[in-house]
């Protein structure tokens, strides 16, 4: 619902078990009170389950007030309230904090695991996980990596720092160097830069190359062998969408484990024994606060199994 957002000034609500409440602002339109434009706008949700959280005191407005059911829909009018999620598959790979002080926290996330609440995914993200770890409730990531991807991620914990650490990836200054285990790419001289342009494909999470300008850059090395696949080291110097993934497969060598690439496979739910074959080996830069010298590196290996 494009009125729906997460929170970024005062919030009526605390963070519940690492989870920070929505809000959404009231639209136009005739409803005969809360628990009916709830259950009209929110299909997924039975409206016996949002009856249930009404009477709880779970949906609140801007002054943190309870709702009930037939409190009036009035336009303009922001409300809060707790996502939830029932029978959320668990994912069995733990994240290992690599690094925390006054700003940031650089975290190895593992395979599988989103970044943020999103979809089928709530408790078991990366962000729920750590601020029910940290307590932290400003934690935001100031960069973003694949749910199917394992490795380095820097989170921000102090909104007055925050635009200062991300404006280093809109500039590029963040040197990121993956790694990936693939099928050799026969007759190449390594190391040597793919170029290509890239755009939304079909299906919609998809990205696909297509003539002209490139916008996309990425440097290929070769690091050696390993579970009778190539071993790649890969310096993306732009940061498209699944990048990584679509260089490797237009070249005709897709990463291990890719579902996406070069042909998105039917879902038929998570693998765990098959992760994507692709890490964030490591980050690193010029503190801008601090002009230190910063360098962080996951302690994954890629190979079977995820985690």
């Amino acid at each position: 619902m494009g009125w729906q957002a997460q929170a970024n000034s005062f919030v009526p609500l605390p963070i519940r078990d690492g989870v920070a409440p929505s809000y959404l602002w009231l639209p136009e339109g005739r409803w005969d009170g809360m628990l009916d434009f709830l259950a009209e706008n929110f299909p997924a949700v039975s409206a016996a389950s949002w009856a249930e959280r009404l009477a709880r005191g779970d949906v609140v407005d801007a002054a943190g007030t309870a709702l009930r059911a037939d409190s009036p829909v009035r336009r303009g009018t922001r409300i809060w309230y707790y996502r939830e999620l029932e029978g959320e598959t668990p994912i069995p790979f733990e994240e290992r904090i690599l690094f925390q002080d006054e700003h940031l926290v650089v975290v190895d996330k593992p395979h599988f695991l989103p970044m943020i609440p999103s979809g089928r995914f709530l408790h078991e993200t990366l962000l729920v996980r750590l601020k029910k770890k940290l307590g932290l409730r400003h934690l935001t990531p100031i960069h973003r990596l694949d749910r199917e991807t394992a490795g380095v991620v820097i989170f921000s914990h102090r909104e007055e720092s925050r635009g200062t650490y991300q404006s280093m990836f809109q500039k590029r200054s963040m040197e990121k160097v993956y790694e990936a285990l693939a099928a050799p790419l026969e007759g190449a001289a390594f190391p040597f830069v793919h170029r290509s342009r890239m755009v939304d494909g079909t299906p919609f999470f998809c990205m696909r190359e297509v003539a002209g300008e490139p916008n996309s850059e990425t440097l290929i090395e070769v690091i050696g062998e390993r579970a009778g696949a190539t071993l790649y080291r890969l310096h993306p110097r732009t940061g498209r969408k699944h990048q990584l993934r679509l260089h490797m497969a237009s070249l005709g060598a897709p990463i291990m484990g890719d579902v996406f690439y070069p042909v998105a496979l039917p879902c038929k739910g998570d693998d765990f024994t098959r992760p994507l074959q692709l890490l964030a080996r490591s980050i690193a830069f010029t503190d801008p606060l601090t002009g230190e010298r910063r360098y962080f590196e996951s302690e994954r290996e890629l190979g079977p199994p995820g985690g």
